[in-house]
């Protein structure tokens, strides 16, 4: 008699395996094969000198809607950017690039880099210099979801820089090479390498023919060939690698979403 849905013969893997419970560990180990960007969320709080930066690590972002502009980030509640952004009510994120992985690692309690980090304050908030995409948010909704606060922000401010992106695929971070720079200011534009050669200008009349020798040139030697390279044709380019190995850490393991306040660097 076969076995129906939902015994523990039906539940088995193909392979006999058993099914795993979702641990925390195996849980970190299962979602690190969604590739993902990595983003540093940063927030301010008031200090008696003035403005403090704080940041983190996250590759919890993602896009909620266009219409209003709505982004979620996900924030552990023992993290400490859990009460600032809960006490300020604003988030920035920046979208870190291919070449940043030394700031990804910094915000997320790994090696310390602080000659790799610099900050731009854009509409009263910190964000990573250098980074693809910056984001000033509002906080309009939070929701409590287990050890997280989702924390979703209305974009105010969105400024657009250009490369490759930084991923984070299997507790490691890799880059990619970006798309061929267009012209600055038109992010519609089509590169000029992408454009097809304007065709050569069709003459109006056939060029008139060479007179004709009275008698035919004397016969020279025929030259022994030569292989040379043309003067005018460059050589091809090499290869452009997709990806780059990054340093073998992962941001969110180990002291998993733990910030580093900006300013003490």
């Amino acid at each position: 008699m076969p076995d129906r849905p939902g015994t523990a013969a039906a539940a088995a893997a193909p392979d006999g395996t058993a099914l795993l419970a979702a641990t925390p560990d195996r849980m970190r180990g299962a979602l690190g094969h969604f590739a993902s960007g990595v983003t540093v969320v940063t927030t301010a709080t008031e200090g008696p000198d003035g403005p403090h930066a704080h940041g983190m690590t996250a590759n919890a972002f993602t896009s909620v809607s266009l219409e209003p502009p709505l982004v979620l980030v996900s924030i552990s509640t023992r993290a400490r950017s859990h009460r600032r952004i809960d006490d300020s009510g604003r988030y920035g994120v920046s979208i870190l690039g291919a070449e940043q992985g030394p700031v990804a690692h910094h915000f997320a309690g790994g090696a310390q880099s602080p000659e790799a980090v610099s900050l731009e304050w854009r509409d009263g908030l910190p964000l990573v210099g250098g980074a693809l995409v910056h984001l000033a948010c509002r906080v309009r909704q939070s929701h409590r979801a287990g050890d997280h606060t989702l924390f979703v922000g209305e974009v105010e401010g969105l400024w657009l820089g250009s490369g490759g992106p930084l991923v984070h695929y299997r507790r490691d971070l890799r880059a990619l090479a970006g798309p061929a720079p267009t012209p600055a200011g038109d992010p519609g534009a089509v590169s000029v390498r992408d454009q097809a050669p304007a065709p050569a200008p069709v003459p109006t009349q056939a060029p008139a023919a060479a007179p004709v020798p009275d008698r035919a040139p004397a016969r020279t030697p025929e030259p022994t060939a030569v292989r040379e390279h043309a003067p005018h044709q460059a050589p091809a380019p090499a290869p452009v690698p997709t990806q780059a190995p990054a340093p073998r850490r992962d941001p969110n393991h180990g002291t998993d979403r733990e910030e580093r306040p900006a300013h003490a660097r």
